[in-house]
């Protein structure tokens, strides 16, 4: 079953507070793709993510280093870019499968250029251009993704539940 939730970010206020919602749902060993063309706001929303954990450094794309770190207590969050990925198998290449565990939450930009490799999301958010703003869709793929999809805010407009094979 994927049941999917929609709202409307009206300014980059309106992206940071969705971003730190989110950051406080999302459990230990999460995976979340985070969909959407070039400057849709993926970066902007981990940037406001890891800025309601504490984190007050710099959160910058990581289209060249592959994955940014971020250490919470215990809890690892990465932030992934695979942009410049040419074939999927650089994810192997990379060793990146060990950043995957439960005691980390994985921000994945760009996951279909490592389709087969990165693992399936419990979570996915696309950022889509709409007017002025931003339109997110939620779209949770696991137990863990409707959990998170419950735990945030009631959205302002738009929810579906659609029943499709995950």
């Amino acid at each position: 079953m994927t049941v999917n939730t929609s709202r409307f970010l009206p300014d980059e206020t309106a992206t940071a507070a969705f971003g730190a919602a989110l950051a406080k749902v999302l459990p230990p060993g999460a995976v979340v793709y985070l969909d959407g063309d070039l400057g849709a706001g993926k970066t902007t929303l981990v940037r406001a993510a890891l800025r309601a954990l504490g984190h007050a450094g710099p959160v910058k794309s990581p289209t060249y280093s592959l994955v940014e770190v971020y250490v919470f207590s215990s809890l690892y969050w990465y932030h992934f870019d695979f942009y410049r990925f040419n074939h999927p198998e650089e994810f192997v290449d990379a060793g990146l499968g060990e950043y995957f565990r439960s005691d980390s939450v994985c921000l994945v930009e760009w996951p279909d250029k490592a389709a087969g490799f990165v693992p399936p999301p419990d979570l996915v958010v696309a950022l889509r251009f709409e007017g002025d703003g931003r339109r997110v869709v939620l779209s949770a793929r696991s137990p863990e993704g409707e959990a998170c999809l419950r735990a945030l805010a009631p959205p302002t407009t738009g929810t579906t539940s659609s029943a499709a094979a995950s």
